[in-house]
């Protein structure tokens, strides 16, 4: 990324490891979202958020400070890290909204513009230079998702625009990482993901709130852990990594949500489905090996 001032020149971590967490975290977040789709039978999103920021919160704050110390807690960007949070909760509230009315499959590749839009932000608000080849990859990707989503099909109804929305609010809130910079630790920005969703569902959450049933309480245990491990790894890779390089690993994502959307609610995936999966993975693979190899002839 051309606007990374705090990231060190010829740094190891690069690219591959950015790609990494951003893979980690996209299937952290889908095993997140299958358990929150059970939930919103039940419950509305708000509360769904508010619990799992609850839930994550002592754990968060014991691992950070048992790993970093209290020099975890710091930050010098609170306002960035409570509109992150504000962001968010619009983003997954959207986001779990959309899980209510198609399937996990569907609504997580509606979501999957998302990278589409970082890629759009990255150059016009980060400077950072795209080349047409990966303009093209990218594209590739998300004709893919379009293949799966079958325009014209149930997917393209009123409620498809939740997704979409949601795709939008995550790219603004992934680009907004970078202005915490480097000088704050994974730990440091884990702490506040949580802190700034449990204090913005806070607000709203009497006006949805419905007693939990003791049964859900271990899948409201599992949005929370799996929801925050996952922010925080795909958080960390869009700073160690150009936001243009592992944005299109969110369509890992996609896999996931269709194994999970098959064995759960046997939501069965179609040759169409498949097709969309190799362009998505083909995209993103193609992106990795030609900034990798543009990084070591440099």
């Amino acid at each position: 990324m051309a606007a990374a001032p705090s990231q060190a020149p010829g740094r190891s971590a690069g690219p591959l490891a950015g790609i990494a967490c951003v893979v980690a975290g996209i299937f952290c977040l889908t095993l997140s979202d299958a358990q929150a789709k059970w939930l919103g039978a039940h419950y509305a999103p708000i509360q769904i958020l508010f619990l799992r920021a609850l839930i994550a919160s002592p754990f968060v704050l014991l691992l950070a400070v048992g790993l970093g110390g209290r020099r975890s807690l710091r930050t010098r960007h609170p306002g960035i890290h409570l509109l992150r949070g504000a962001i968010n909760i619009l983003s997954a509230t959207c986001f779990y909204l959309g899980l209510s009315y198609l399937p996990l499959a569907e609504n997580t590749a509606i979501a999957f513009a998302a990278p589409l839009f970082v890629t759009a932000l990255s150059v016009f608000f980060l400077k950072e230079n795209v080349d047409g080849r990966r303009w093209l990859a990218v594209a590739a990707g998300f004709a893919g998702v379009l293949v799966i989503v079958r325009p014209g099909s149930a997917s393209f109804q009123l409620a498809a625009l939740l997704p979409l929305v949601t795709a939008l609010l995550y790219a603004v809130m992934m680009i907004t990482a970078r202005a915490i910079g480097q000088g704050e630790g994974m730990l440091t920005t884990m702490v506040y993901i949580v802190a700034g969703q449990l204090v913005c569902s806070a607000a709203l959450v009497p006006w949805f709130w419905d007693t939990p049933r003791l049964v859900d309480l271990p899948l409201f245990a599992g949005v929370a852990l799996f929801s925050t491990l996952g922010l925080t790894l795909i958080t960390q890779g869009f700073r160690i990594g150009p936001a243009s390089v592992v944005a299109p690993f969110d369509y890992t994502g996609l896999l996931w949500a269709t194994l999970l959307g098959w064995l759960i609610w046997n939501e069965k995936p179609e040759a169409s489905a498949t097709i969309g999966a190799v362009f998505i993975a083909g995209s993103g693979l193609y992106i990795a090996w030609r900034e990798t190899g543009k990084r070591r002839r440099a």
